[in-house]
C-alpha cells in the first residue's frame, strides 16, 4: 500500500489512520491479532521502527495493545465519525451548513470564469472564485472551490468571506435559485486534497459538484468539493 511521502503527515500516523479505519469499518474487530511487524512493514513498504510507533500511537489512545511474546491485538472499539450527511434537497443542504458551522480557512480568491458544462446552463459575467477548507473541532473534512457570480459577491463580500455560501444564497429573493443539482462520485485523494485532509494519499473521498441556476438559466454558484471518505453518510429514501 503507497502512502504519501509527500505529506505532511509523518508516515507513522498515516498507517495509524489505516489502522483506525480498518477496527472502524470492523474489518479488525475485538480481539484480533494484527498480523507480525515483518507483514505489516512489507505491506506499507516502511520498516519496522515505523509499524511500532504506528502500534504505540493506538496503544496510547486504548485502542491496540502490544503483549510480549504474544502479538499485538486490538483491545478497543472505534465509533465511525459519520456525522456529515449529504442532503438531497437546497433547504436541507442550507440547514445542515448552518447548524454545523464549520470552521473556514480561505486558501485563495480571485475573479476568473467557472469551469461549467453546456448542460450546466448559461454563464454569468464574470464569477469570483473561493477556495476554501471546512472544518470542524480544528479537524477538515472538505475542501471547496465555489464559483459565486460575481454580482451576488459584490452585495455581501464580507459574509461570503467569513460564512458558507449556501445559507446566504438560499435566502436570496432577487435573484431566487430556480435550479440546483449535485452530483456526487466516489474517488480517491489526490496530493493537495490528502495534504489539506490531513489524510493519506489515495484515501477515499466523496466528490460532490453542485450547481444552482436561476429562472434564466443563468449558473449563480458552482461548487466542487471533496469530503473526506470517513466522514460522509448518504441517506436515499427509495420509491416504492
Amino acid at each position: 500500500m503507497d502512502l504519501s511521502s509527500d505529506s505532511h503527515v509523518p508516515k507513522y500516523a498515516q498507517i495509524a489512520d489505516i489502522f483506525r479505519q480498518r477496527i472502524a469499518r470492523g474489518i479488525w474487530t475485538k480481539g484480533f491479532r494484527l498480523p507480525a511487524n515483518e507483514e505489516l512493514a512489507a505491506e506499507f513498504g516502511v520498516s519496522r521502527v515505523t509499524i511500532r510507533q504506528a502500534v504505540e500511537l493506538l496503544s496510547r489512545a486504548g485502542v491496540l495493545e502490544a503483549q510480549q511474546g504474544r502479538g499485538t491485538f486490538v483491545t478497543g472499539t472505534l465509533k465511525q465519525d459519520r456525522w456529515l450527511k449529504v442532503e438531497t434537497t437546497l433547504s436541507d443542504l442550507a440547514e445542515m451548513y448552518r447548524d454545523t458551522s464549520p470552521e473556514i480557512i480561505n486558501i485563495s480568491e480571485s475573479r476568473t470564469d467557472a469551469p461549467l458544462f453546456p448542460e450546466d446552463g448559461k454563464p454569468a459575467t464574470k464569477y469570483v472564485f473561493m477556495r476554501r477548507v471546512h472544518s470542524r473541532n480544528k479537524k477538515p473534512y472538505c475542501v471547496i472551490s465555489i464559483y459565486l457570480d460575481e454580482r451576488i459577491f459584490r452585495r455581501y463580500p464580507k459574509r461570503f468571506r467569513n460564512e458558507t455560501v449556501i445559507p446566504i444564497l438560499s435566502d436570496l429573493r432577487d435573484p431566487a435559485i430556480s435550479s440546483a443539482r449535485q452530483t456526487l462520485t466516489i474517488g480517491t485523494a489526490d496530493i493537495e486534497a490528502a495534504k489539506l485532509l490531513g489524510i493519506p494519499l489515495n484515501s477515499p473521498v466523496a466528490e460532490v459538484r453542485r450547481v444552482f441556476t436561476t429562472a434564466d438559466r443563468t449558473v449563480i454558484y458552482l461548487g466542487e468539493v471533496t469530503y473526506r471518505g470517513d466522514f460522509v453518510r448518504i441517506e436515499m429514501d427509495l420509491r416504492p
